[in-house]
């Protein structure tokens, strides 16, 4: 390996590690499956993934001490970390999903279930174009209209709009597909699903991380 960077995947049990190790070991990246808050020291950068439901989810992060230690590494460290589908979600402030549940509160979104549209089911599950600036980091290498994979059933608001930095179309409505805030960035859709452009925005992530290191 190259690269100096270690990359930690969170796993409070509702992720989808499998596909993400098998994503970070094709391309020749270090990484750690992190339960226990002490691990989290060692990683130069974090991925948040996420398959299952909101208050479940930050149950098991507050309990275990993942959503402190996390706070501690990224919010104040400055460490880089991607969140994936429910791990974009986690971010916001709360979830209406089964009742209100607050979430970690690093981003000002709202998460709500997808608007009602006659032409698309819910769960939103399958292939959809992402609409992003030709110029952003993120999403370097990769053609604006390039489809991910999505599967979800709720989607995230953001009261700053700045924030977003692509978008999908659900229907008539447009809902946020990844969103960049310092050095957090997350998305909606699934990369490690999404074959090679996937493969491609882990790259641009860890490159970026990798940048910040020094």
């Amino acid at each position: 390996m190259n690269s100096k960077l270690k990359v930690g995947i969170v796993d409070y049990g509702a992720g989808n590690i499998r596909s993400i190790t098998n994503a970070l070991a094709f391309l020749d990246y270090e990484y750690r499956v992190i339960a226990e808050p002490k691990q989290l020291h060692a990683c130069n950068a974090f991925i948040l993934p996420g398959v299952g439901a909101f208050a479940e989810a930050m149950k098991r992060l507050n309990s275990s001490g993942l959503a402190d230690f996390l706070q501690d590494q990224v919010t104040n460290h400055g460490k880089p970390l991607l969140g994936i589908c429910l791990g974009l979600q986690l971010l916001g402030h709360s979830s209406t999903e089964d009742g209100y549940h607050k979430g970690l509160g690093w981003i000002d979104a709202v998460v709500d279930k997808l608007p009602e549209d006659k032409a698309m089911r819910v769960p939103h599950v399958g292939w959809n174009d992402i609409a992003f600036q030709d110029d952003d980091p993120l999403f370097q290498n990769i053609e604006t209209g390039t489809h991910f994979y999505f599967d979800h059933s709720f989607h995230m608001s953001c009261a700053d709009s700045t924030l977003v930095c692509a978008t999908a179309a659900f229907g008539t409505h447009e809902i946020v597909a990844a969103v960049k805030f310092d050095n957090i960035v997350a998305c909606q859709f699934h990369p490690e699903k999404s074959q090679n452009n996937g493969l491609r925005l882990y790259r641009n992530f860890l490159k970026n991380a990798e940048q910040l290191m020094h």
